[in-house]
């Protein structure tokens, strides 16, 4: 039982140490690797043309982005 509670404690600080990171220098948690374009690849798929949902999603964000974009106005 002391180990699982030493583990927890030592996750939970862990975690408080990362949020007051945050909370300081406003900066996310992010890799070090760089992701997918560290290694060459520009997006995660190898399809030439999105698919029919994505395009619904990316139609949806360009529209409220536009609208959003006249509402500062």
């Amino acid at each position: 039982m002391t180990v699982y509670l030493t583990t927890f404690a030592v996750f939970l600080l862990v975690i408080i140490a990362m949020a007051v990171g945050y909370i300081f220098q406003r900066k996310t948690v992010s890799g070090s690797c760089g992701g997918l374009d560290g290694i060459g690849i520009a997006k995660e798929c190898n399809c030439p043309e999105p698919c029919d949902a994505r395009k619904k999603r990316e139609a949806r964000a360009a529209k409220q982005a536009e609208w959003k974009k006249n509402q500062i106005v």
